[in-house]
């Protein structure tokens, strides 16, 4: 894998300065791991924008069907897809200007990756947002 992502103290100092969060792929079902995660990191005080063409509402928050929907600025776009749809969201992202990128636990796209790093963007992979505002709080 030739991929490198943020350094722990690097992701904490992102989730400090961050207040917006897209999560494409948010499901309404409670018991899925992209509902649990969000919840918790809306708890947290992040504002959360589901980013689901089948949901019409989730964690009480009107449902976009892309990125492209969503009105003014995004800081962490935060992707809970199949690392085949990566490079998709990857393109969309772009699209927006968001300020990071961030795949999920598991979730791993060299070409997506190094699409967004030769333009500049933070990206970072194979990581759980949840997890890492546990451990950098």
């Amino acid at each position: 894998m030739s991929i490198t992502i943020p350094t722990r103290e690097e992701l904490g100092k992102i989730l400090k300065k961050s207040k917006r969060i897209a999560v494409v792929g948010l499901s309404a079902n409670p018991e899925k791991t992209s509902y649990m995660v969000s919840k918790a990191m809306q708890n947290a005080g992040y504002e959360i924008i589901p980013v689901n063409p089948q949901a019409e509402e989730v964690l009480g928050i009107k449902a976009v069907k892309s990125l492209k929907e969503i009105e003014g600025h995004v800081d962490i776009v935060n992707v809970f897809r199949r690392p085949e749809h990566l490079f998709e969201v990857a393109k969309e992202f772009v699209e927006i200007d968001a300020d990071v990128y961030w795949a999920q636990s598991g979730l791993v796209n060299e070409e997506a990756y190094h699409f967004l790093k030769d333009q500049g963007y933070t990206v970072v992979m194979d990581r759980c947002i949840k997890v890492e505002h546990a451990l950098t709080k």
